[in-house]
């Protein structure tokens, strides 16, 4: 980066681009006539998929589908001190067994690859390039003591924590001195000008002046490793992204990456930011809640299509809401012009129901059924095992018999394994003792239907 920065030196100008009003079409975002639609999903890998993951990637999944486009997992692993091992793993397993698999990924590979972030560094370095030689970025040199000083004065002030630009006014010898001692400072994105105004496909015409209001954010950190405002950007160039589908808490940072597009010099997708999905209380639904990972449902016995179909009733973007939805349902029914701003609280207390209908749909399907049979073939051998006096109740046949029977009554298959259905699969055993507590006249009983005293 030194080299980089020693040959960049010059007097700083920030690019026409920056200070020039946007024009109508420009600020409606409209993508190329014709272009393929292509969407992204591009979680954190610090952490296993969770409810509010799977929504955002279901969004994305359906929508490029009803496009006859494509799906794409992005993996955002730039934060190296963060990363869960295990998560990048989790996050695609989780979008299969969902049965929302992504076209390209990194495990699928794909044209635009590679797909995870910390293999993409030379492209961020070449976009960080052109933006010192055009004068809209620059070395910071500000150390983690000065820059936490400046957060805890603002905080004392109850003001808004912002960096104070202080490397922003630096001379070309200034810089150079301080390269000397600094040979791999921070760049910040120098924020100017009237930021453009936009056209959110859900929250309508927006326009944020991030400029006014917050510090020149840092793009490429001294590590060599992007921010997350350089990154998206550059990746979703450079991928052809036609259409962004993020959640809601990004909305403000939009203002932000259209700069960066317009001193790349480069056409920026159409944005849609999603309304958040909630807890039925109206909390964020938080990484620390162990019981919304997906892992959490798939080993509890819960269907993906009873979490797909949960998770887009309570929110927004069909005509109607209604429970029973299967995945093609979903695709041909999606609206993205039907969603709306108000936050989707999600009622897990319904999730029983929800996959009572989706297992009763599986029942009735002869091939869906089969696989049913010999998935509670496995859970029955699993509880019961050495238990089983009678193995014929494994048979096939007498296995697809009890589904049929208890059909639309149970709510998930491991409900049929339960001490309370234990008698389909093993004898019941009582003690002699439980049975006087029953009736005093157990051994009269026993002889009439046994035809032999209890021992």
């Amino acid at each position: 980066m030194a080299v980089l920065l020693k040959r960049l030196l010059h007097p700083r100008r920030p690019p026409a681009a920056l200070g020039r009003p946007l024009g109508r079409r420009e600020a409606s975002l409209d993508t190329h006539a014709g272009a393929a639609v292509r969407v992204r999903f591009a979680p954190s890998p610090t952490g296993f998929l969770h409810l509010g993951g799977l929504r955002a990637a279901l969004y994305n999944y359906i929508f490029a589908k009803k496009h006859r486009g494509s799906f794409i997992l992005r993996l955002e692993d730039t934060d190296q001190t963060r990363l869960v091992p295990g998560a990048a793993e989790n996050i695609e397993d989780m979008l299969e067994w969902a049965g929302i698999p992504p076209d390209e990924s990194p495990r699928r590979g794909g044209p635009a690859g590679p797909y995870l972030q910390s293999q993409r560094l030379a492209l961020y370095a070449q976009a960080t390039e052109a933006l010192l030689k055009s004068g809209a970025a620059y070395p910071c040199f500000c150390s983690p003591q000065r820059l936490e000083l400046l957060k805890r004065e603002a905080l004392r002030n109850r003001q808004t924590p912002r960096y104070d630009n202080r490397c922003r006014s630096l001379s070309e010898a200034q810089v150079a001195q301080k390269l000397a001692k600094d040979p791999k400072p921070a760049i910040r994105f120098h924020l100017e000008g009237e930021a453009p105004a936009f056209q959110d496909l859900v929250y309508g015409w927006n326009r944020h002046e991030v400029a006014s209001v917050e510090g020149d954010p840092v793009i490429l950190k001294s590590d060599g490793f992007p921010t997350y405002h350089l990154a998206c950007v550059v990746d979703d160039h450079h991928m052809g992204i036609s259409h962004v589908l993020r959640g809601s808490e990004w909305l403000v940072s939009t203002s932000k990456h259209l700069l960066l597009y317009q001193a790349l010099g480069w056409q920026p997708p159409r944005f849609a930011h999603l309304p958040l999905l909630l807890n039925r209380d109206g909390s964020k639904l938080s990484k620390r809640q162990g019981d919304i990972y997906l892992e959490h449902f798939a080993a509890a016995g819960f269907l993906p299509d009873a979490l797909l179909d949960i998770i887009t009733s309570c929110g927004s973007g069909f005509a109607e809401n209604q429970m029973g939805r299967t995945l093609p349902e979903l695709i041909t029914q999606f609206d993205l012009t039907r969603v709306t701003c108000h936050s989707a609280l999600l009622d897990l207390e319904k999730l029983p129901e929800f996959n009572r209908l989706h297992l009763r749909r599986l029942v009735s399907d002869e091939t869906q059924r089969r696989q049913l049979v010999g998935k509670l073939q496995a859970l029955v051998e699993e509880a019961f095992g050495s238990q089983l006096q009678d193995r014929h109740v494994l048979d096939a046949a007498y296995v697809e018999r009890i589904i049929l029977l208890r059909q639309g009554h149970i709510c998930r298959l491991q409900d049929l394994v339960s001490p309370v259905h234990s008698y389909l699969w093993t004898r019941p055993a009582v003690g002699r003792a439980q049975l006087g507590t029953v009736s005093e006249k157990v051994d009269v009983i026993a002889k009439r239907v046994l035809g032999k005293d209890l021992l």
